[in-house]
């Protein structure tokens, strides 16, 4: 009996010993929790062999410092304007101090680890480890969630850090984020095109002869925001980029049909733009029987067609980031546990140089990544705003939430307006969108039930208030006014002292574009996005030609001056929560922002020089 105790114990000891962390200088705590979103249901425990990249956040030295370099080098006002930092003093700012990278480093090594790779500042650490090692390090336990949708991913809700780490670690992904990063564009095929009752055709003959309410193209676009006749002259030194995730890829012989038709001087441009690719993301190649019965490439299409028909000849680059390592989807096996943005942002502030405008037109709820990691990503976002850049983000397509999921995700299901992200990242400009010419109102489609007897939701410009991000001082003013004007309406709802979005808008319904050699429509602030980037672009090449530095980040700009380029838009809400939600309103509004482009009052604003 003795030695059947003493057996038994070494077998119990031998199992504690396989699934616990390292002897550590401080025992393990717990560094984080977060709730599983709704719509995710936990199906089993992830394959032990199951392989993941795993990205630690470690620290940065002195990212204040960095913040305050990046809104002076951004503000009109300060002697600093438009002096934009190298990649040599963004990482000097934002490198961890040896202390924290040192300790980081011990535990490692303690665990027998050997990192895979660093971020330019070092700021971020890669690990590649199979589930069952990464379980040891964090003392956590990884399953496989199934969403409702389909997608499948490995996640820890809870994971922990030795006590003496905890300081010197922000975050460590993929543990408890469940961003899914979706394409904000409503394209329902079978939904029939809604004209607005109160739509008016406009009374400018000009705009009335190229614009059509059904679908809108390139030269509408260049006429409602007077960029037309205008001659590009920096093409040598500026560029402009778009993001693809999800497998999207944009498909040169459909941007090279839609522009022979839409904008024929441009056609070259479908075939000599470069596609880079990230992280084992899709390549340059035509659409497969797989896609094509998917869908895909309909948002990497739209982003490449929306700024090429806008900003032509500005040189365009698409970024196409996937998951990494690669893998068969299975049963047993996720199908995609990577951090798209934090992949992708990463990559670029490794570059050398790269476009002075950047949009993505994907985001999810903000509720579903923890505030950490949701902190870290905006922080490497303000570094590529630090030099020089733009980026721009949809700012979502459900007004104020989906209805039927306004709840937050505090274990309280608590009734809520739900802030998308990274729109709600105050270091990136968020865009809304709009519809009708004359005047401009929010963009909105009411909900339908289709010929399948399935009901869609209503597509509205996303809009809103973060609950992880505070108003930042260039919108303070803006955003406490528009909160005092509700007179209590919606209190409870949204954080009032949160940043609010979006910033910026332009036309976001019925965009003419090509999929599949075919023609259609598609609408979302996925279409606005690239439209306004295109839009931006074209105001930096005014600058650059007259020998000035581009915008770089935008928003401080255009809160205290470029507002007055913009055209006010005062009609429409943001419908969602199965309420009207948030007004647009003269001034800034959390639907429609600052308001929509006019071109050369821009350009004249901004000091560059018009060439027509």
């Amino acid at each position: 009996m003795a030695s059947f105790i003493v057996a038994f114990s070494a077998l119990l000891a031998a199992q504690v010993a396989l699934t616990s962390p390292v002897g550590s200088r401080t025992p393990y705590r717990v560094k984080e929790s977060h709730h599983v979103p709704r719509g995710w249901k936990r199906v089993r425990r992830a394959p032990a062999d199951h392989v993941i990249d795993l990205q630690i956040g470690v620290k940065q030295g002195n990212f204040a410092e960095l913040e305050r370099h990046l809104y002076e080098v951004s503000d009109p006002d300060h002697q600093r304007y438009g002096k934009h930092l190298s990649a040599a003093e963004v990482n000097e700012l934002v490198k961890p101090t040896n202390e924290t990278l040192d300790l980081v480093h011990e535990w490692l090594e303690d665990n027998g680890i050997s990192p895979s790779g660093y971020s330019s500042a070092k700021d971020w650490i890669t690990v590649t480890l199979p589930v069952s090692a990464i379980e040891r390090l964090l003392d956590t336990e990884y399953h496989v969630f199934e969403h409702k949708d389909g997608g499948v991913v490995a996640r820890a809700p809870k994971w922990s850090l030795p006590l003496h780490l905890h300081e010197h670690v922000d975050t460590i992904q993929p543990t408890n984020s469940f961003f899914r990063a979706r394409a904000e564009k409503f394209d329902h095929v079978e939904a029939p095109i809604y004209i607005d009752p109160k739509y008016t055709p406009p009374s400018n003959e000009t705009l009335n002869a190229v614009c059509n309410v059904s679908s809108v193209t390139p030269e509408c676009f260049q006429t409602l925001y007077s960029t037309k006749g205008y001659k590009t002259h920096a093409c040598g030194k500026n560029k402009i980029g778009f993001n693809n995730f999800l497998g999207e890829h944009p498909i040169r012989s459909d941007a090279e049909k839609f522009l022979a038709k839409y904008r024929p001087e441009a056609v070259s441009s479908a075939k000599d733009f470069p596609q880079i690719t990230i992280a084992d993301g899709p390549g340059d190649y035509a659409l497969t029987p797989e896609e094509i019965a998917s869908g895909t490439s309909k948002e990497a299409n739209l982003d490449v067609q929306a700024i090429a028909g806008i900003s032509w000849k500005t040189p365009i680059i698409s970024y196409s980031t996937g998951g990494s390592p690669p893998f068969t989807p299975s049963p047993s096996t996720p199908d995609n546990t990577n951090e798209p943005y934090l992949v992708w942002v990463n990559w670029l502030l490794s570059q050398k140089s790269f476009p002075q405008v950047i949009t993505t037109s994907y985001a999810d709820d903000e509720q579903t990544v923890p505030e950490s990691y949701a902190r870290r990503v905006c922080q490497q976002f303000a570094q590529v705003g630090a030099r020089g850049t733009s980026l721009l983000f949809s700012s979502g397509d459900s007004g104020v939430g989906p209805y039927g999921e306004c709840l937050s995700n505090d274990g309280k299901n608590t009734t809520k307006f739900l802030a998308e992200f990274p729109p709600s990242c105050p270091y990136v400009t968020a865009v809304g969108a709009t519809k009708n010419f004359e005047p401009e109102v929010v963009a909105y489609r009411p909900s339908f039930v289709g010929p399948d007897g399935i009901t869609r939701g209503n597509y509205t410009s996303g809009g809103g208030f973060s609950n992880y991000f505070a108003a930042p001082a260039y919108q303070a003013k803006h955003a406490s006014s528009y909160v005092k004007n509700l007179k209590g309406q919606y209190d409870g709802l949204y954080n009032k002292a949160g940043r609010g979005y979006p910033d910026i808008s332009a036309q976001g319904l019925y965009f003419a574009y090509f999929w599949n050699g075919t023609e259609g429509t598609i609408s979302g602030t996925s279409a606005s996005c690239p439209l306004t980037g295109g839009i931006i672009s074209l105001v930096n090449d005014a600058l650059i030609s007259s020998g000035k530095p581009p915008l770089g980040f935008l928003n401080p700009w255009l809160y205290s001056k470029g507002y007055k380029g913009l055209t006010d838009i005062v009609s429409g809400s943001a419908v969602g929560c199965g309420v009207d939600g948030f007004p647009a309103v003269e001034g800034w509004d959390p639907v429609t922002g600052l308001g929509t482009p006019i071109f050369p009052e821009l350009v004249k604003l901004a000091g560059g020089q018009l060439f027509y």
